[in-house]
C-alpha cells in the first residue's frame, strides 16, 4: 500500500477522534504521516510524538494485524516525544 492509501484508513478515526496533539509515523525512506486534529497527510512535519514503523508494519497495525503492544516490545515501533499521545492511537484503531 502507499502512504496515501495507508492516510486514507486513519482519516474515518480522526474524524471521530481528533486528535489535540501531532502524531507522526516516520517510515524511514517511504516517506510519514502526520496526524494533526482531524487530518491526515502524507508529510513529515514536527510532531508532538515520532513513532517510527516500516510501511509494511504501519499497513499490517492499521489492518489490525500487529498488536502495538507486542510491536513496541518487539522493537518493530519506536516512540519518541510525548508518549501519551501515541496511546491515544487505540481509540483511532479502535
Amino acid at each position: 500500500m502507499t502512504l496515501e492509501e495507508l492516510a486514507d484508513m486513519l482519516r474515518p478515526g480522526l474524524t471521530r477522534h481528533p486528535l489535540s496533539e501531532s502524531l507522526k509515523f516516520d517510515c524511514g525512506e517511504a516517506g510519514a504521516i502526520t496526524l494533526d486534529g482531524a487530518e491526515a497527510r502524507v508529510a513529515d512535519d514536527p510532531a508532538d510524538c515520532t513513532i517510527r514503523i516500516s510501511d509494511a508494519n504501519l499497513e499490517k497495525l492499521l489492518k489490525g494485524k500487529l498488536n502495538p503492544m507486542t510491536a513496541f516490545a518487539m522493537g518493530k515501533i519506536k516512540v519518541s516525544g510525548d508518549v501519551s499521545v501515541a496511546m491515544k492511537l487505540s481509540k483511532l484503531l479502535g
